[in-house]
């Protein structure tokens, strides 16, 4: 039996939108401006053009893109027709990308004009598809005839909604985690999960009909989708979305729109604090603030309460199994849990485990293990690492982490970032959380190095503020005033910027690499 009435998807969200916020302003993208009367009409125009190429329930359509109006749209006109979107990660050079399009079984592949050159010697290494489609954001229609524009081509489709029976338990997206492991796994996120995960965000991040939020940071990323750009859709927000992230462009975006909800990186406000132009501009509006990826150091923390007077700061908390977030630290605990991830989120179960499925003591440290309705249904096409990831019923983390006496969490590091020197567990986040209490580290990161003695030594790769000169034995001695000896670390390197993802978090593991020879 059809279960119409109690549906709950990411398309019915969108039709529930446009009803009850009609010719409100949804979406900004450069001069388009989308009532969210106008998204759910394209969106029903992008889940037609689907259909008449063939696309049905269950099938998966890739979209190479940056950012735009589109990324929503395809999310929710395939939403409608129970059909898969898998996000690309731009980043990714064609071997990689012709991996992910395979796997998935990605039968049609839209992709921007940007990013096209890309991969466009590579074509014949995408087996998986069968039809190829692409988006003239910068004007470029050299494509190869067999290529749909899919601007044009959406155009000639019919407003009518859908008549596709969706389940809240169908999978609606499965982004690809870009975690350490040799080859990127799908994790398979139902219409019910992120529908669980959107309210855990709106409850915990204090969301609201008036807020006006920019979107800058990747949108294939689950954070400024389904942590920001999607719930604030479900609440009848403005959204203004950027091509790419730029700290000039959001400094400039933030007085012209008066966004008063920003989500960002701590890399990310560190260069927009630091950004030459950013006294030019009024950002009074900004009352709302938060970030991920990493911890927050304190002192930027601090810097970012006096340049935004009011401001409130969220840190989330999460992975993209998760949908993605788990926990988030609020803001009047910004200062008075310094370094913690905050509580679990309204719709999550947090506790921390050991190897043997064991739950641990107050105050120490375990594996993070959550229990939520966000959670995925599993890694696409590998059921043993789905089961390795269920273990003892909980989602398994892979981060250590502990809960102090008021039931804070605090995420002590990434198990493959813990760096054992001589017996010895250093947390690669402590030493940074007082390396970024020196003056003129501007930005930092702590890695284990391998070693003939110590097995691994603490070693710090540091970026110096402008026309400042970072002294090796300076840091070092920093450290030794300020943690035990064996954390103190024994080799300091000197950069002009350090390797990150999309998403804004520092890639240890390139690091690690690099200096290692």
């Amino acid at each position: 039996m059809s279960n119409i009435i109690d549906r709950d998807t990411i398309g019915d969200m969108a039709r529930r939108a446009a009803t009850k916020y009609g010719d409100k302003t949804a979406i900004i993208f450069r001069d388009v401006k989308l009532s969210f009367y106008d998204l759910e009409r394209e969106a029903r125009r992008f889940a037609n053009l689907m259909t008449s190429y063939g696309i049905k329930k269950g099938d998966r359509v890739a979209v190479y893109a940056y950012n735009s109006h589109y990324y929503p749209i395809s999310m929710l006109g395939l939403a409608k027709i129970g059909a898969i979107q898998v996000p690309i990660n731009y980043m990714l050079n064609a071997e990689e990308i012709s991996y992910i399009i395979n796997h998935s079984g990605s039968r049609i592949f839209i992709v921007e004009d940007a990013l096209y050159p890309a991969i466009s010697g590579s074509l014949d290494k995408f087996s998986a598809v069968e039809k190829w489609g692409f988006i003239p954001l910068e004007g470029n229609h050299n494509f190869p005839g067999h290529f749909f524009n899919l601007i044009t081509e959406m155009a000639q489709m019919s407003y009518d909604e859908p008549q596709v029976d969706v389940s809240a338990e169908d999978i609606v997206q499965i982004p690809y985690t870009s975690g350490t492991e040799s080859k990127p796994k799908g994790a398979m996120l139902s219409h019910r999960a992120l529908m669980s995960q959107y309210h855990s965000c709106i409850f915990d991040g204090q969301y609201e009909t008036d807020d006006v939020s920019l979107h800058a940071l990747p949108l294939f990323h689950c954070a400024q989708l389904h942590c920001f750009l999607m719930p604030y859709l479900y609440v009848g927000a403005t959204n203004v979305i950027m091509h790419k992230a730029d700290a000039a462009e959001m400094i400039r975006l933030i007085e012209k729109y008066q966004i008063t909800h920003m989500f960002a990186p701590p890399t990310v406000w560190i260069g927009i604090l630091n950004h030459p132009t950013f006294k030019n501009y009024n950002h009074a509006s900004l009352k709302k603030a938060a970030y991920g990826a990493s911890i927050m150091p304190v002192e930027i923390i601090k810097q970012l309460s006096v340049t935004f007077k009011g401001l409130k700061l969220w840190n989330y908390y999460g992975q993209t199994e998760m949908g993605p977030v788990a926990t988030i630290l609020k803001p009047e605990d910004q200062l008075l849990k310094p370094g913690s991830a905050g509580k679990p989120v309204l719709n999550v179960e947090t506790r921390l485990m050991d190897d043997d499925g064991r739950f641990v003591p107050l105050g120490e440290v375990g594996e993070i293990v959550h229990r939520s309705g966000h959670v995925m249904t599993g890694y696409l096409n590998d059921p043993e690492k789905t089961n390795d990831a269920f273990q003892f019923g909980w989602f398994h983390s892979g981060d250590l982490g502990r809960f102090d006496d008021d039931g804070y969490l605090y995420v002590v590091d990434r198990k493959k970032d813990m760096i054992k020197t001589g017996g010895e567990n250093v947390a690669s986040r402590e030493v940074e959380e007082v390396l970024y209490q020196y003056p003129g580290v501007e930005e930092v990161a702590v890695i284990g190095l391998p070693d003939p003695k110590w097995i691994e030594v603490v070693a710090v790769v540091a970026v110096p503020k402008k026309d400042v000169s970072l002294s090796e034995k300076e840091i070092i001695s920093f450290c030794r005033d300020r943690l035990a000896g064996f954390k103190c670390p024994k080799k300091v390197f000197i950069a002009d910027k350090l390797p990150k993802n999309p998403s804004g978090k520092i890639l240890k593991r390139e690091l690690k690499e690099q200096y290692s020879s």
